[in-house]
């Protein structure tokens, strides 16, 4: 399994608009960035990600599924663009925020920190264990 941070303006779709499109999920679009892009095609169905809520409170909000593999965007009739399609897994009990990751030492290397605009980041093992724990996830998931 891999694991993965999607980030999202919540005022455009929150974890909340992710939850309502219950188990069938959404496509997670409108990407146009080569990097992000190619981690889409990098996931499994079944991986994990972290639900981050970039411009308003900047805290990882939630656990999700990628539960469609990487497919045509639908918003763009431009062939480079692809998404996969996410759901809804659970809550972060107490979401950490972005301050909070920074000044974890653990967490230094994590995409986040180092390459904030990137909107479908990578999430190593170790940082997966770390963000959950300190959202008071234990044993994460």
């Amino acid at each position: 399994m891999n694991y993965w941070l999607f980030k999202s303006e919540p005022f455009k779709f929150s974890l909340d608009d992710l939850k309502k499109k219950g188990k069938k999920g959404e496509q997670w679009d409108g990407v146009r960035n080569y990097a992000a892009r190619n981690n889409m095609r990098a996931m499994q169905v079944g991986d994990l990600g972290f639900f981050y809520h970039s411009n308003e409170g900047l805290n990882v909000v939630g656990i999700v599924e990628v539960c469609a593999l990487a497919h045509p965007d639908t918003t763009t009739d431009d062939p480079r663009w692809e998404c996969v399609d996410i759901r809804y897994v659970r809550d972060m009990p107490s979401p950490p925020t972005l301050a909070d990751i920074k000044a974890n030492p653990n967490l230094s290397e994590m995409a986040l920190v180092r390459l904030g605009r990137l909107s479908v980041q990578p999430v190593t093992p170790e940082e997966w264990q770390e963000v959950c724990r300190m959202g008071g996830l234990v044993p994460a998931p």
